[in-house]
């Protein structure tokens, strides 16, 4: 792993400081925050991309328009107890 150094201003450094639990570093708070954040773009790619999953593919649109239409309410068909 490379060593990268990132400047922040001051008024940044001091909003970081307030903002991390006082036992972990500025280097881990960062790290996760940024960790944090990539997770969470990736996260909203892929939603994206689900949604328009059933746009494209008429077979998946079918089995979403199944899903929606289910019945919650009531119990799962074939069931036995």
């Amino acid at each position: 792993m490379s060593a990268t150094t990132v400047k922040l201003d001051a008024e940044m450094l001091r909003e970081i400081a307030e903002a991390k639990p006082a036992g972990q570093t500025l280097s881990s708070f960062v790290r996760s925050a940024l960790k944090r954040d990539l997770r969470r773009r990736k996260m909203k790619h892929a939603a994206e991309a689900y949604l328009a999953l059933p746009a494209s593919s008429p077979d998946e649109r079918e089995a979403q328009e199944k899903w929606e239409a289910a019945p919650l309410s009531q119990p799962p068909w074939g069931r036995k107890k």
